[in-house]
């Protein structure tokens, strides 16, 4: 092919294969024929290498050239990598290392043709799913896989909730973001997602969904899953955007838990309704103050500015889902789905893959992370978190010349600074505000501490301490390896007949 030759066949069966170059006088030409009659193996008998016809013979438009011969030949670009050349790619690749000149729509082609050879077909994906979760879970006790197929016995919905994530939950703020990015593969689908914050302000991926579209019956299934792992308590904060199916979902759902707007879609919202760009200063401060007088002062300013907005706020979606002084709950001072956002990202190269493929990445993913936030956990020489340690310093310096009055045996009145507190050391409150949201420290908590000479980290949630950011991670995630590898019962293998 390289050298642009072309050949045709002369006689093809079962055991003969015999090609011969395109011009027939020249006497380029190969025989093969099978080892033995029952071997599924040939071997070349006869091989003339050398032509002798004219040059003129010679096609850059390889007839060979078929988009499953430049698929073979370019899948070993797509071993370990998400993206890989794209089909601009495959045409330099067949015209430098094939010496053929291919079309972009061949080229399309060739580059499906490796995807399927090494990711696997959509249709095998499908028929291997219950044998990949079965492994899954061998290999990661306690993991929770779900598969849900129709009335056909068509596939429908998956989840999955390794059981590492779901034990390191436990050290994990009790807030979850869940959204939904779309898949772009043959057939489409949305992939849910389900993640807390760590002790370090890093996405912590709890579970993970396929279905069909982003409707509340889908919602209501992946909720119901993720409900069966994570429990439903006044203490769970979940966060979402404002999309009808995920709130009426969650009301279905969590009968406990404590439902919050995401504060960023919020404000995407207003800029593209109210067209209002310039009020997002005092958006974002009404969003993140922390005592209801300083969010009324900004109310207000907004008010003034675009009265629509400010009912749209307080009506339409209610100060209580995105403002963190209002929040019934417990929602520390995670305000967006930033940590969601993150892991849509990540897998912005994947989404095409078929439903296993794209599995393999989320796991190889997050075994990366947590192998790594291992490392980093285990290097920490402070008592806290880096992303905490550096919040709680300047609060340490700024508590200093602070005037302390203790009032009773935990309660210590605070003054200096531009606002006094009242601290209660025992239940960890601050008329501030700012220790009962962040469940970090205030100045005025820092201070009364040292009165009470008391130190200062035993009043830190243990969520931000590097004991639990170790423990978060302590555990290994584990790939399931090659098919070929795999140990499944014949239960399982007998039930990979779920359809496309």
């Amino acid at each position: 092919m390289k050298g642009n030759f072309e050949f045709r066949t002369r006689k093809s069966n079962r055991s003969l294969w015999v090609i011969e170059c395109i011009d027939p006088n020249c006497s380029w030409r190969l025989r093969a024929s099978k080892i033995v009659p029952e071997s599924t193996k040939f071997v070349i008998r006869k091989y003339v290498g050398v032509h002798c016809c004219s040059l003129l013979n010679r096609n850059a438009n390889h007839r060979q050239a078929t988009y499953v011969v430049i698929g073979e030949q370019v899948a070993p670009q797509y071993v370990g990598v998400e993206k890989g050349p794209g089909p601009k790619g495959v045409q330099t690749f067949a015209r430098t290392k094939l010496g053929a000149q291919i079309s972009y729509y061949k080229a399309w082609r060739g580059r499906k043709h490796a995807h399927t050879l090494i990711r696997g077909s959509p249709e095998q994906s499908f028929h291997i799913l219950p044998s990949y979760f079965h492994m899954l879970e061998k290999l990661n006790p306690e993991t929770v896989t779900r598969i849900e197929v129709d009335g056909e016995s068509r596939f429908k919905y998956l989840f999955l909730a390794f059981g590492v994530a779901l034990r390191g939950f436990r050290y994990m703020r009790k807030v979850v973001g869940i959204d939904d990015t779309f898949l772009k593969g043959q057939y489409r689908g949305v992939l849910l997602v389900a993640t807390a914050q760590d002790g370090n302000g890093q996405c912590y991926p709890l579970a993970w969904g396929i279905v069909d579209s982003e409707n509340e019956d889908a919602w209501t299934w992946f909720l119901t899953q993720l409900k069966e792992v994570i429990g439903d308590t006044d203490e769970l904060a979940l966060i979402s955007d404002r999309a009808p199916s995920i709130k009426k979902a969650i009301s279905i759902v969590f009968e406990k838990a404590h439902h919050g707007a995401c504060a960023w879609h919020v404000a995407q919202n207003i800029k593209n309704k109210f067209k209002c760009a310039d009020i997002m200063g005092s958006y974002w401060s009404a969003v993140n103050a922390y005592r209801c007088e300083d969010f009324a002062g900004y109310m207000t300013e907004i008010s003034h500015r675009y009265p629509r907005v400010a009912e749209y706020l307080e009506n339409e979606v209610g100060f209580e889902k995105w403002s963190q002084c209002h929040y019934p709950g417990l929602r520390y001072n995670i305000t967006t789905m930033n940590m969601v956002e993150s892991l849509n990202s990540m897998l912005v190269n994947a989404r095409d893959f078929p439903y296993v493929a794209l599995l393999d990445v989320i796991q190889e993913k997050i075994s990366k992370w947590w192998n790594d936030r291992r490392i980093v956990a285990m290097a920490i020489t402070a008592p806290l978190t880096p992303s905490q340690e550096s919040e709680f310093r300047p609060r340490f310096a700024q508590s200093n010349g602070r005037h302390t009055l203790q009032l009773n045996p935990v309660t210590y009145h605070v003054k200096g600074g531009e606002l006094e507190g009242v601290v209660d050391i025992f239940n960890k409150t601050c008329t501030c505000k700012e220790f009962d949201i962040d469940k970090l420290p205030c100045v005025h908590a820092i201070a009364a501490a040292h009165h009470a000479q008391v130190s200062v980290y035993s009043l830190v949630s243990p969520y931000y301490t590097k004991e639990y950011y170790v423990l978060a991670y302590g555990e290994t995630i584990y790939p399931v390896g090659s098919q070929s590898q795999w140990d499944v019962p014949n239960e399982v293998s007998l039930s990979n007949n779920t359809g496309d």
